[in-house]
């Protein structure tokens, strides 16, 4: 399973005006080709009166799916130039559509290129960049004579702590990235003297801003 990958925070749309032609970014987070072929036709659907809608999407975690539509522009001018955006900043599982309002005026195909290439990083940048970066809960089980020295120091680190329980001994969990378990679980033992049993429960990405 990857450890850490960027991607966008969630929907969200962009518009701007190029020569008259109103150009509408629309983007969106898809972890399956279904789910982004879902999200181009739910946009097509809205969209159906306008000129064109293209589209590209990344998914899979060496981006083993990738399509590109040009939606009846010049071959190369839209679909293409907007999957290189996505590329260029290193997104996965991200699906884009550029909805196209003729405005009478043609582009040419640089002017095209760049069109829709602009479209594309104006809806990401809308949308935001995260990277979810995997981590796993760890359930670290103490005697109760540790529960104040051991909850100041998880709180004052850079481990977040999701819950903490209390039966009838107490216990933390707390999220720690997948590459700093070892390290985690020395730093545990060090505090307590060896009392805590440690264990990891889960495992679930954490999002930071990109």
């Amino acid at each position: 399973m990857r450890a850490n990958y960027k991607t966008i925070k969630g929907f969200a749309t962009a518009e701007i005006i190029i020569q008259k032609s109103r150009f509408i970014g629309h983007a969106a987070r898809a972890e399956t080709e279904q789910e982004a072929l879902g999200f181009i036709e739910s946009i097509k659907k809205e969209h159906s009166s306008a000129t064109h809608n293209c589209s590209a999407y990344l998914i899979g975690e060496n981006d083993q799916i990738q399509k590109a539509n040009d939606d009846g522009e010049p071959s190369g001018t839209a679909g293409v130039p907007m999957l290189e955006v996505l590329k260029k900043q290193g997104l996965k599982d991200t699906v884009i559509v550029v909805t196209r309002y003729f405005g009478g005026i043609k582009l040419g195909g640089g002017g095209l290129i760049r069109a829709y290439g602009k479209s594309v990083t104006e809806a990401l940048d809308a949308a935001g960049i995260v990277e979810r970066r995997l981590h796993h809960l760890m359930d670290v089980s103490i005697d109760y004579t540790w529960l104040g020295k051991v909850e100041n120091d998880v709180r004052q680190s850079v481990y977040p702590l999701k819950e903490i329980s209390y039966t009838e001994s107490v216990n933390l969990f707390i999220y720690v990235p997948a590459t700093e378990v070892e390290s985690f679980t020395a730093w545990m033992l060090e505090l307590t003297n060896g009392q805590a049993e440690i264990e990891q429960t889960d495992s679930e990405f954490l999002e930071f801003p990109g």
